[in-house]
This record gives C-alpha cells, sequence and structure tokens, in this order.
C-alpha cells in the first residue's frame, strides 16, 4: 500500500476519527485477521457470517495496529465509517488512481479462477513484482484487499471477482479498473443463486462490458456464451481454448502421468509446453493463463517456460499424494459438475497408466438450487461410463439415483461398485479394501470440509502399510 496518514484514509472513506492522531501513518496493506496486525498496517473489522471482526479490535491494537476500521463506536484508536466494505471499495479506488502504471489483470469464470491466477502470477513473477491474492479472495472484501497491497514498485496485480448478483462483478470492474478482463468459462456453479446458465453468462459478462477503454477481452471457447461477450464492443480480443481459430491455443497434446503436453500457439509462434498439473482441465487453465500474459506482452518463450514450471500455490486442489503406493488426488476445496467431470476423468486417466482400481469419494456439490438433484445424478452416471471401479456417495445418496437406469459404459462387462456411507468416518473404513496401485479422489464442495476425509485415508493406509511391514520381519 502506498503510504498514507489516518487523516487521508479518513478523508476517502467518508470515515470519523477516534482516539486517533490524524498523523499516524500507513505504510503497509490492511489485515482482517488480528494475528497479522502490526504497527505498520491497519486492521479492517468486517462483519461476516461467522465471524465478528469487531470483537477482535483490541487484539489487533494490542499486536501494534495503530487504528482499526470500523462500523460500529469501539474503545480503541479507529475510523468509523457507515459501511466497512464499501469504505475499502473507496480506498482501493483512491489507490489504483494513483497507480496509473499498474497493469491489472482480472479474471473470472465458473471454475478454474484460482488456479489461472496461480499459473499466472507464476509467469509474470519473471517479468516484475507481482501481487496476486493468497487463496480466493475474490468478493467485494478480498478484491479490494489485494489491490491494496501494491506499491509504486509493483508491476503487476492479479485480481479474481467472483458473483453471487447481477452487478456484483461491475463494481469491482469499477473499483480495480483492470487492463484485461479474461472470462474462463460459464458453467453450473452458483445455479442457485442465478436460476439459469443465462443468468450466470451475464453476471460473468460484466468483466467485458465494464473494461475501461484500452482494456483487453481474454475470451475461454468452452462454452456458448463466453466466445461471444465481446460482440458489438470496441475492444481488443484475444480468444483461447483447443480450437484452429483460437488466437491462443494447444497443439499436439497428449498426456504422461495424467500431465498434459503441448505446443502452445500464438501469433508469436509456437512452444512446447510440458505441466507439472495433473488432469486435461489443467490444459484451459494453462491457455487462459497464457491468453492473459500474451495481453500482458508477455514474450511466448516466457509463457512457456513458466508454464512448465509451476505448480499450484492454492490448497487442496488436485494435491497428489503417493503414499507406500497409494495415490491419493485431494480436491477437496471445493465442486461444481464441471469440476467434479473433470476430476473424475483425470482420475480415470490415471489408474490407466498405474493399473490400479479406481474409487471416487464424492460428496455433496453445493448452490446448485433446483437442479441439483439431477445434477448429481449425472455426475454418478458419469463415473459408471468412464469406468470408475468405485464410487463412494458420502451422505449424498442424489449421485446413485440414475445407476439403475443403465448406461454405456466403455466395458460392456463393467459393473462399477456403488457405497454409499453416512459420514467421512465411515466412508474412511473402506480403505481396508483398498490395494497398492489404485488411485482415490477425494472431491466435495468446500464447506463439506473433505480434507478431513482425505486425512483419514491416507492416515489410515500408512497404518496398513505400517503393519503389513511389521508381520513381514
Amino acid at each position: 500500500m502506498i503510504s498514507m496518514s489516518a487523516h487521508e484514509i479518513a478523508s476517502i472513506v467518508g470515515g470519523e476519527l477516534h482516539l486517533l492522531d490524524p498523523s499516524t501513518l500507513i505504510s503497509q496493506y490492511p489485515v482482517i485477521d488480528s494475528r497479522l496486525a502490526s504497527s505498520e498496517t491497519f486492521f479492517v473489522a468486517f462483519t461476516g457470517e461467522r465471524v465478528e471482526g469487531h470483537d477482535y479490535v483490541g487484539a489487533a491494537i494490542e499486536s501494534g495496529a495503530p487504528f482499526a476500521l470500523t462500523s460500529r463506536e469501539v474503545n480503541y484508536p479507529s475510523i468509523q465509517v457507515a459501511d466497512v466494505a464499501i469504505a475499502m471499495g473507496k480506498l482501493a479506488t483512491a489507490l489504483r488512481r494513483k497507480l496509473p502504471n499498474l497493469k491489472v489483470a482480472a479474471i473470472t469464470g465458473s471454475q478454474g479462477k484460482t488456479t489461472t491466477k496461480d499459473l499466472l502470477a507464476h509467469i509474470l513473477m519473471i517479468s516484475g513484482d507481482v501481487v496476486a491474492p493468497a487463496g480466493s479472495l475474490n468478493n467485494e472484501i478480498g478484491v479490494p484487499l489485494t489491490l491494496l497491497r501494491c506499491t509504486e514498485l509493483t508491476e503487476f496485480c492479479i485480481v479474481e471477482m467472483g458473483a453471487r448478483h447481477i452487478g456484483d462483478i461491475a463494481k469491482l470492474m469499477e473499483i480495480t479498473q483492470p487492463n484485461v478482463g479474461a472470462v474462463l468459462v460459464v458453467g453450473s456453479a452458483h445455479m442457485g443463486e442465478f436460476g439459469g446458465r443465462e443468468a450466470i453468462a451475464l453476471a460473468k459478462s460484466e468483466m467485458i462490458t465494464s473494461l475501461p477503454d484500452g482494456g483487453i477481452a481474454v475470451l475461454g471457447t468452452y462454452d456458448p456464451f463466453t466466445p461471444h461477450m465481446a460482440d458489438g464492443l470496441q475492444l481488443e480480443t484475444l480468444t483461447f481454448g483447443e480450437k484452429s481459430d483460437c488466437d491462443v491455443r494447444a497443439a499436439d497434446i497428449e498426456f504422461r502421468e495424467g500431465r498434459g503436453h503441448f505446443d502452445l500457439v500464438t501469433a508469436e509462434g509456437r512452444s512446447s509446453v510440458a505441466l507439472e498439473l495433473v488432469g486435461a482441465h489443467q490444459i484451459a487453465n494453462a491457455l487462459a493463463a497464457a491468453a492473459i500474459a500474451t495481453a500482458l506482452k508477455i514474450p511466448l518463450d516466457r509463457i512457456s517456460a513458466a508454464l512448465s514450471t509451476a505448480t499450484l500455490a492454492s490448497k487442496w486442489r488436485m494435491e497428489m499424494h503417493d503414499i507406500e503406493g497409494l495415490l491419493v488426488i485431494n480436491d477437496s476445496y471445493n465442486a461444481n459438475p464441471e469440476s467434479m467431470a473433470a476430476a473424475l476423468r483425470t482420475l480415470a486417466l490415471l489408474a490407466q497408466e498405474r493399473g490400479g482400481q479406481t474409487w471416487a469419494f464424492l460428496g455433496k456439490m453445493h448452490e446448485l438450487g433446483a437442479s441439483s438433484a439431477e445434477e448429481h445424478a449425472a455426475i454418478g452416471k458419469l463415473a459408471h461410463d468412464i469406468g470408475i471401479d468405485h464410487l463412494i456417495a458420502v451422505a449424498t445418496p442424489e449421485y446413485l439415483a440414475d445407476l439403475a437406469k443403465g448406461g454405456s459404459p466403455v466395458d460392456s462387462h463393467f459393473a462399477m461398485v456403488q457405497h454409499t456411507s453416512a459420514n467421512k468416518v465411515d466412508a474412511a473404513a473402506l480403505v481396508d479394501h483398498l490395494s497398492v496401485g489404485d488411485v482415490v479422489l477425494v472431491k466435495a464442495s468446500r464447506s463439506e470440509g473433505f480434507e478431513e476425509l482425505a486425512d483419514l485415508i491416507m492416515a489410515q493406509w500408512r497404518e496398513i502399510a505400517a503393519m503389513k511391514d511389521e508381520g513381514e520381519r
């Protein structure tokens, strides 16, 4: 953050100083976790669904924060405003205006935002100082917090943008004024809030319709909506995908140990990429990052080299754990129908290479609205059709609803074993039936906490392996 006084901050956000010297200087970005407070930053007291930030103002001050930004009076040095989120947006807007040379890349889409952000950050780090959110800070709180980390030395800032309502992304675009806006794909995530993919597409399209003059639109080609979001607009556009007419595309794709290898093709030429990330869906994420980097004038050879060395910075996204001959894929960060399908196909691909059986431990996909039962049943059917050996529906029997209707599996003699488990502990008991060479996928929406199931499976498998080793001595 650019150094500002408490008086300047209060003037920008329309706040009232309380027990605070107006000349107090702040040189670091604000924090919402009181444990991260220091003498150079200030604490932002958000009122959330689960946490009341005002309860931690005292702890933040004790940790060294000179003051807090609050929406109610507290008996500590503070700047009080009517709405903390709006105040943060105003402060971030002011900072963006003070940094006209900063290059901002904004990313939205129904899935792949965080992975694309991580890949893009890895590419841009070669060329300059980069600010990118840790994890998935993609709302009216997270986007200003990310932008406020920028200083005069920052060359690139990457922001993720999510939406719960029409107009959410437009507001974030007004704050950040990106040079590049990228829409990855329109899928089924948040169908419950929006009611249909057309409404989701409208919300995501605000990324493109809200671009400032001179902005560049980067558009995926993986759904019928995204490629047309810049139609009729006076914008420079770059498309990405695997079709021959894409501006940034992947050619000659093959997979080795579940990792994509391809030639990255742009207007600059062609360069080989060997991804470290597992899964066919990672090619789309890599192409998105490559297209944004291309729009930011990063040379092709730097892009391909960076993509070939990048690993995920965010937790629980296709984490691979090879433990005593068992491969566990912990993809428990989130889930929607598209990402679930991609994870299942990756599971099948890895098992083909290893020769073992496939075990899919699947939990509930949230925010699907009226189509929830249908979407879960479709994923169960897909698991059957692509030859998954074991489907474990953890507290989500909807996955098994359509399996009695038959299907067209890859092997006409194939019969997927179906398991229902009431909870994660019951599901982990199936570890006794696993064998060396098997591949396990653990996936559900974030609120299901399936990282706990992944940990249980791995811990119990280690115990089994240790007992086996002891018995052989």
